[in-house]
């Protein structure tokens, strides 16, 4: 399994009647599934798209989504998914630069992309995946008259799979390509540290335009079920553990601490989850403690960014989640190292520092992604010597804890003492 085409592919294979996607009032098996993949491959490639175009999405969390997504992967296309949260002008940019050709269309959004018609340049064909709209195609019309059979495109694993914008810290925003091999590879990761299986059901909450859609994957690579939410309402997130049994769910602390304050949270049974990990930041140890004791569950959490493929590169297991005493202050920590991608805290000259000793934060790994769009000298400056400089500054403590405490500034920087910090950002969940 080296591209995002075959997951589909070996689960029809492997799992052709087993529930592969929930959401809403579709069900689908994973036959089902690369059915619909296969049709949504060939509907896209009688619109014209070939092998290294771009596939530009604006909408939430759907089956359709998933389905555009693996498609893209069995033509050689990438995907360019959008932040519908981003005002309309950033968004124009981002598919201009990425000389999208086609743009799909979901979930409301409709009344933006027509009002971004005239601003975009390579756009030759608009799909809506939500009922018709005068100006755009149907994404069910397209699939009724498309064969089911295997796309004959042989797509290899270093090609590209999806092109991510992220603006990080400069408020640029930057294209982070990234290939079928650093997909395929966090999908690995995550299958393995969370020990997923054809029982495990994943709910997805968070939005599929950043790197969230990979942990969906890796649901399909254990012949697992993935549930997406449909609405971001506690009651509905609530419900849909409960019904379809999920094992796994990943959601920012806001989100954790919202879910617990809940009212009628006794009233549904989540007794099936038997991981909850979180992104977008730390907790703070109060709302931690309140959420542990509310949930009873293990809660886990890593580091990376989308550069990374959102793998984890460092990882704060469940058993390090300490709420009082010494070993509390790993709560501020990113965790260790894991097995799949290397870290290090080098000075400004690149040479490794000291346990303790502050430094900025490289990775290595299959993971790390193939550079930035359309820009080669910041490629060359971040992906030097062999290793991903993040420009997050941090040090690793005695036992190998990753602890981040802040930015790259754009002076050099010296090797010092640092003291644990309250908090540490950039993470990812695993």
């Amino acid at each position: 399994m080296h591209t995002l085409g075959d997951i589909p592919k070996w689960g029809a294979r492997n799992y052709a009647d087993r529930p592969a996607v929930v959401y809403d009032k579709v069900r689908l098996t994973y036959k089902e599934l690369n059915d619909r993949t296969n049709r949504v491959a060939h509907a896209l490639t009688g619109l014209g798209c070939r092998r290294g175009d771009r596939l530009a999405v604006l909408a939430e969390n759907s089956h359709k989504y998933l389905e555009i997504y693996l498609a893209a992967g069995k033509l050689g296309m990438s995907l360019n998914p959008l932040n519908f949260m981003l005002p309309e002008a950033d968004l124009i940019h981002m598919v201009n630069d990425s000389e999208a050709s086609l743009l799909m269309v979901g979930n409301g959004y409709e009344a933006c992309a027509a009002r971004m018609k005239r601003g975009l340049k390579t756009i030759r064909n608009w799909v809506t995946l939500d009922g018709k709209r005068k100006g755009f195609l149907d994404y069910e019309d397209l699939l009724k008259t498309a064969p089911r059979q295997e796309p004959d495109v042989n797509v290899e694993e270093d090609e590209m799979a999806a092109l991510i914008y992220t603006s990080g810290t400069t408020g640029v925003p930057k294209g982070v390509m990234l290939s079928h091999r650093n997909i395929i590879t966090t999908a690995w990761t995550t299958t393995a540290m969370m020990d997923l299986s054809p029982a495990d059901c994943g709910c997805f909450v968070l939005p599929f335009f950043q790197t969230e859609i990979f942990y969906a994957l890796c649901l399909l690579m254990a012949g697992g079920k993935i549930a997406i939410n449909r609405k971001a309402e506690q009651s509905e997130i609530l419900r849909l553990i409960q019904n379809e049994k999920c094992t796994h769910i990943n959601l920012v602390p806001a989100i954790y601490d919202w879910l617990r304050q809940y009212p009628e949270i006794d009233q549904f049974d989540i007794s099936s989850i038997r991981i909850m990990s979180y992104t977008g930041g730390a907790f703070a140890p109060d709302v931690l403690s309140q959420c542990v004791k509310k949930f009873w569950k293990r809660f886990a959490q890593g580091y990376g960014m989308t550069e990374t493929s959102g793998c984890a590169v460092t990882v704060l297991k469940s058993d390090d989640h300490v709420l009082e005493g010494p070993r509390s202050k790993l709560l501020a920590s990113a965790g260790k190292p894991s097995k799949w991608a290397e870290v290090r805290v080098v000075d400004s000259d690149d040479v490794p520092v000291k346990p303790q000793e502050i430094g900025e934060v490289v990775i290595r790994g299959q993971n790390v992604m193939m550079g930035y769009w359309k820009n080669p000298e910041l490629t060359r400056t971040v992906l030097r010597n062999g290793w991903f400089h993040t420009g997050d500054i941090g040090y690793l403590d005695e036992e190998g804890y990753l602890f981040v405490v802040g930015r790259k500034a754009s002076q050099r920087f010296a090797s010092v003492r640092y003291p644990v910090p309250k908090s540490t950002d950039a993470r990812m969940a695993i």
